[in-house]
């Protein structure tokens, strides 16, 4: 039992917080959220919090700006009840695509939501597979930047074949698809991807590897039509492959993404619930796993002054066990 641990959840957190309590051995902290006819957001927080640590679970997912404002609201109110620490625990941060100015007037977003998040009172920040690393720099505060790929590579283990091949779908996550290939101990290839506009569609040209005869994962970070990870399946038969899974770290897919993968040369995709997704729960080829026991032995670990640096690259089998439940 850790009854000193206080996890609170705001709207789109609350299955993933009661997960990480359940590994815990603890009662969510109550909160209350209204939302009126107008739109606006009203929070409140329903137990003492004066001078205590307290961990905040909201994924900005599925609805951004919704949820990142309830964030906003939630850390305001901890500050203003008293709390003496307050860590934002975004398993999925939505805006992280928005990592720089790569064309004229444009906002970078990931950089202004790190200083809003900041100043509404957030001591520290636990997130997991930003879109690109480097966005832990757009925050002040400490940020503990972790990763599902030792979680999902140990599934996947008991699932592939020995000859199987990583792929990544374009050269951007090229490293971290290297590093998935060398976690299972199998070949690694690169899809050559173009995209022309900011539609979600994109085209799979070439994939520079070998891959003929042999079973192949597909890896990404996120997918929301599922267009990229479908044209690389496409492609991945056209050059041979035979059994094809692909493994997100985030699954925001949309109902046209979930139909997309169910008509696809995919077999499997295996992702994460870093986001509650209910179209996912209608396809019979997504295989969902918790990192929500990752994030509660984290918090576990902080609340202790204990290292969490082993669990960026490995997974206690407690952790794992809970994780595939």
């Amino acid at each position: 039992m850790n009854s000193d641990i206080k996890i609170f959840a705001g709207s789109a957190g609350k299955e993933f917080a009661d997960r990480m309590c359940l590994y815990l051995g603890i009662e969510r902290g109550k909160t209350a959220v209204l939302n009126f006819s107008e739109g606006n957001t009203y929070v409140r927080i329903e137990e003492h919090v004066r001078d205590e640590e307290v961990y905040m679970v909201q994924p900005i997912g599925l609805n951004p700006d919704k949820e990142f404002v309830e964030l906003l609201f939630w850390m305001d109110a901890f500050k203003r009840s008293g709390a003496r620490y307050v860590t934002a625990i975004i398993p999925y941060f939505s805006y992280a695509k928005g990592d720089k100015k790569d064309e004229s007037r444009v906002s970078i977003r990931a950089r202004v939501c790190a200083e809003c998040i900041e100043l509404a009172g957030a001591d520290r920040v636990i997130t997991m597979d930003l879109h690109a690393a480097q966005i832990q720099g757009f925050f002040k505060k400490p940020v503990d930047h972790l990763f599902a790929r030792p979680l999902l590579a140990k599934y996947l283990k008991s699932l592939m074949s020995e000859n199987t091949v990583v792929v990544s779908p374009d050269a951007g996550f090229a490293k971290s698809a290297r590093k998935f290939a060398q976690k299972l101990g199998v070949d690694f290839a690169i899809g050559d991807k173009t995209r022309l506009g900011h539609d979600e569609n994109a085209e799979i040209m070439e994939i520079i590897g070998e891959v003929s005869g042999k079973d192949a994962i597909i890896v990404d970070d996120f997918s929301i039509s599922a267009g990229t990870i479908v044209e690389a399946a496409k492609m991945l038969k056209k050059k041979g492959a035979k059994k094809i899974m692909a493994c997100l770290s985030h699954i925001p897919l949309s109902e046209k993404g979930v139909a997309a993968i169910e008509n696809s040369e995919i077999d499997l995709v295996v992702s994460t619930d870093s986001l509650s997704n209910e179209q996912v729960k209608k396809s019979s080829k997504i295989k969902v796993i918790s990192v929500a026991p990752l994030f509660a032995e984290v918090v576990q670990r902080m609340q202790n002054r204990q290292s969490i640096s082993d669990l960026i690259d490995t997974i206690p089998e407690e952790v794992y066990i809970a994780a595939i439940k």
